[in-house]
Parts: C-alpha cells; structure tokens; sequence
C-alpha cells in the first residue's frame, strides 16, 4: 500500500460467505450514525433501513438516530453505555479506529466488534461553480499567492482534515481547514461561497453540482470512476480527471463505509448480520445508491475488515505522529 494511502485498495474487496444464524432479534434495530443528517454515512445508514423495511428483511422495525458528536465518537460511546445491545448497529467509516488514535475518548477499539465494510467512498476536490479555477494546479497556485484558502469538511482530524493535509504537504498549497458537522454542512457552505473548496464525497456535493453551484476539479482515486451517466448538461463521474493525472499526486483514498457493534457479539448474532447484510446488497435499491452516490461497492467482514482496521490505523498512525495528532 502507498504511503499516501489512507483506507482502501481494491484488491482487498473480495465477497465473504455469510455465515448460518439461529439468533434474531427480539426489540427494534436502531441503526446508530456517526454523522450529522444528509451526510454520506448518514445516507448510508438510511439506504440500508429503507431496503430491509421494503423487504421484510427482519420482523422488527428499523430506526436511524444521529449521534455525531465528538467526530463521531459519541456513537461509539452511545454503544458502549448501551451495555453492548446487540440490536444497536453502529455506522461510521475509519474513524471507529482513527478516534482513539487522537483523542481521549470514552471507548477502546477492542470494546467494538466489527461487522461489515460496505461501500468505499471516493474523494472529490470541489470548488465554487463559478471558480476561477478549472485544474487543481490553478487552485493551488491561487492559494500560495491570495491563500490561505478556506478548505471546509467533516469534523476535525478525520477523513477531509487529512486529506487536506496531503494535500498541502504534496503541492505546497495554502489552507485553512474548518470542520462542519457533516458533508452536507460542507457541501452548503461551499455552495454559498463561504469556503473556497471542499473534498466531499460524490454524494454530498451531487445536488450543488446539478445545480452549477458547486464543480468538480479531480478525484483522488488511481483511475477515473466508472459510470458515463451525465450528471451535467456536459458532465459524467467518469469526465472528472483523476488528481494524479491533474498533478497532483494523491491517489487511492478512499472512505470505507463501516458499522460496528459495541461488545462481543455470539457467532450466531453476527452470522445473523453478515446474512442480513449480505441480502441487504444483492437488492436492486442498494445497486442504485451505489451508482446514485458514486461508491464502489465492498463487503468485507471477518479477518478482511480486520486486516482493513489494522494497515489503515498502522499508515494513520505515521500521519497523525508527524502532525502532533497521536493522543498522549
């Protein structure tokens, strides 16, 4: 894996067999979001309620609650004080593990159990739709001699943050970073001119984008994304130049789209997850938020979503040391 690679690589996206499961749930399944509302891991959340509720995928109902605060902390927190309830599923991204890396928080990673890695998410470098600014190279540029720019995303220290950072280290640009409560938050403030840039996700900068009020300059991928469907009058994700190929020498950073539980689950409690979700995903409803939200789609779970937690928090680890990040 690159050094400047933060989550995913694509080799790793192999298919796990579900295994068999005689425990269900007796009590609604409250799926937990580390993420304010109309963000991409509270659309993920959202996505997977919808298709178990319109299949009748279990016999409970199936309710969504938010719990971003702390970066996303305060649901990992919210499971842990829950005694580790089984029917609490736990929604974030790496910052389940990134967290205790740089903040005093009041969970441990060894207090979570791991259930899936469903989606990875790209990273876009976004600016207002009526920029001067058509390559990241003018962008940066522009930042060095007017900057420091605003550069707004998710909470502090997590995905966006380090990203920024990269990308400062890699160009030499100029940013101030500001947190906002989710990408959504992010995508209006960019929409509204009161940052400069963002590195939202494709699926919270979309509607900006149909709109013209928000454009994109390059992924942060090593091959452009997939599908051709225009999304502008003159655009498709697939037209969106790679960051590399603009320049600037980014790739691979992609955001895995995570849920946990809190405590130690039976073999055939998370053989009941792994089954629920593996009949989750072969729905057409989860085939179309992946296209619709520009992911790539992933199901790790076991010893590959262990192995995921443990190269990413090792590569992170480096980062947040040489930032003065790590927790003392």
């Amino acid at each position: 894996m690159k050094p400047t690679t933060i989550v995913l690589s694509i080799a790793m996206l192999a298919v796990a067999a579900p295994a068999m499961a005689d425990w269900q749930p007796d009590k609604p399944l409250e799926f937990v979001v580390g993420a304010g509302p109309g963000g991409g891991t509270d659309q993920f959340g959202r996505a997977l309620q919808l298709i178990i509720e319109k299949y009748k995928l279990v016999d409970v109902p199936v309710v969504v609650s938010n719990k971003p605060g702390g970066a996303g902390a305060e649901t990992f927190v919210y499971g842990k004080m829950s005694g580790g309830d089984p029917h609490k599923l736990l929604f974030g991204n790496n910052n389940a593990w990134l967290l205790p890396l740089k903040a005093k928080v009041g969970y441990a990673m060894d207090e979570l159990t791991p259930i899936a890695a469903m989606a990875g998410d790209e990273f876009i470098l976004w600016v207002k739709g009526d920029a001067p600014y058509d390559t990241p190279a003018e962008l940066i540029e522009a930042s060095k001699t007017s900057g420091p720019f605003t550069m707004g995303g998710t909470q502090s220290k997590d995905g966006d943050q380090i990203l920024t950072e990269m990308i400062m280290e890699k160009s030499g640009a100029k940013f101030t970073y500001v947190p906002f409560k989710s990408g959504s938050e992010a995508a209006a403030q960019l929409a509204g001119g009161h940052i400069v840039a963002n590195t939202n996700n494709p699926s919270e900068n979309v509607g900006q984008w149909k709109a013209g009020a928000v454009k994109p300059l390059c992924v942060f991928d090593s091959s452009r994304m997939t599908d051709t469907t225009k999304v502008t009058e003159t655009m498709a994700w697939s037209d969106i130049p790679t960051c590399a190929e603009s320049g600037l020498d980014i790739v691979d950073y992609l955001l895995p789209r995570t849920i946990f539980v809190a405590g130690k689950l039976t073999a055939d409690q998370l053989g009941f997850y792994e089954k629920l979700l593996t009949e989750a995903r072969e729905k057409p409803e989860w085939q179309d938020y992946i296209a619709r939200t520009g992911q790539t789609d992933v199901f790790l779970t076991g010893t590959d979503f262990q192995g995921l937690i443990e190269r990413d928090a090792d590569t992170s680890r480096v980062l947040f040391e040489r930032k003065g990040w790590l927790v003392e």
